[in-house]
């Protein structure tokens, strides 16, 4: 253990450096300076969450924000696109004071998870969007500066549950059994105050456009609610999750999406060739020869390709093809 000097011999040092029988011995100040790297640090946004971490949340919410474009696009009867616009920290006062005055700001909660999370509309994208519900068009659409009515409200409550299933779905491949509900609605974000102005924030940043209107939707996610699973959300985690097997609900969705494709349908009756000096002569009444019988199948073409063999009609006053087999893959 080293010597530790008593305030007698302490004295004594001070007092001989003082009548110079004891030389001084400075420090190079700045060469220690010029080997150190310094790192600016701003403390009123304290960053907590890695890099790596931030790489996971954002590509947690990318399934998110795709999923959720897909359920709203149903939900509409109409293309709405979704893209994941950012993900950023910040403190919650610099979140707040970046939210419009009216909005539709939901307190959320996400169980087993402690502390409130924040998901918010912003009203230049979800007036458009109860404007359509309603039946009104596109085109202009007038943006209110006030709160919802109690009707706009109620169909703003149904695009947050859209939200926050997709919510449940993606977060269930980091905590298994989680479940996102609202507890309550605010307009003015100014009056929620869920953690201190200064707490560290993690903001989700979506862009829903519908038509020549776009806005955001913003999820707010306090770092004392997350931090016990930021441990897990790391890239490998996420990615290793996201490989199984895709579940019934998002198979449901996109099966749903494909049965309203519309797809162009043609049939012909038989093939044949003529030169252009035929082709030109070709006048009402002409008949064009050709190799096939007159009780020989035709085929049916979706989006250009062979896909079905029957026969032509008619049905109830219309043109009509009766399916009579699937064709095979050798079939001209």
């Amino acid at each position: 253990m080293p010597e530790v000097l008593d305030q007698s011999e302490v004295d004594e040092l001070l007092s001989a450096i003082d009548t110079g029988a004891i030389e001084e011995t400075g420090l190079d100040v700045q060469s220690v300076e010029d080997d150190r790297e310094v790192a600016v640090y701003d403390f009123k946004r304290p960053e907590r969450v890695s890099k790596e971490q931030l790489r996971a949340i954002t590509a947690l919410h990318e399934g998110f924000a795709r999923n959720f474009g897909a359920e709203l696009s149903n939900f509409m009867r109409t293309i709405v696109e979704v893209e994941l616009s950012s993900v950023e920290q910040l403190t919650y006062s610099q979140f707040i004071l970046s939210l419009p005055n009216p909005t539709c700001f939901a307190l959320l909660v996400a169980e087993p998870l402690e502390g409130a999370l924040v998901l918010e509309m912003n009203p230049t994208v979800l007036f458009p969007i109860i404007d359509r519900l309603l039946g009104g068009s596109q085109d202009t659409v007038t943006i209110p500066e006030r709160p919802l009515t109690n009707i706009e409200f109620r169909l703003a409550s149904k695009i947050m549950q859209l939200a926050i299933r997709q919510l449940d779905e993606m977060w269930g491949h980091i905590l298994p059994g989680v479940t996102f509900s609202v507890d309550r609605t605010e307009s003015n974000p100014h009056l929620v105050q869920i953690v201190a102005p200064n707490e560290p924030v993690v903001l989700v940043s979506v862009e829903v456009s519908l038509g020549e209107h776009s806005g955001m939707v913003s999820l707010c996610l306090p770092y004392g609610a997350i931090e016990p699973i930021l441990s897990d959300m790391t890239k490998r985690d996420w990615f290793s999750r996201r490989s199984k097997k895709s579940s019934p609900q998002t198979r449901r969705l996109v099966e749903r999406g494909l049965k309203r494709a519309v797809l162009p349908v043609s049939s012909y009756l038989a093939l044949t060739t003529i030169t252009v000096r035929e082709l030109l002569d070709l006048k009402s009444g002409d008949i064009v020869k050709t190799q096939c019988r007159t009780d020989a199948e035709s085929f049916l073409c979706v989006n250009g390709r062979l896909k079905y063999a029957g026969s032509p009609g008619k049905y109830r006053g219309k043109r009509a093809f009766m399916v009579t087999r699937t064709t095979m893959p050798d079939e001209a």
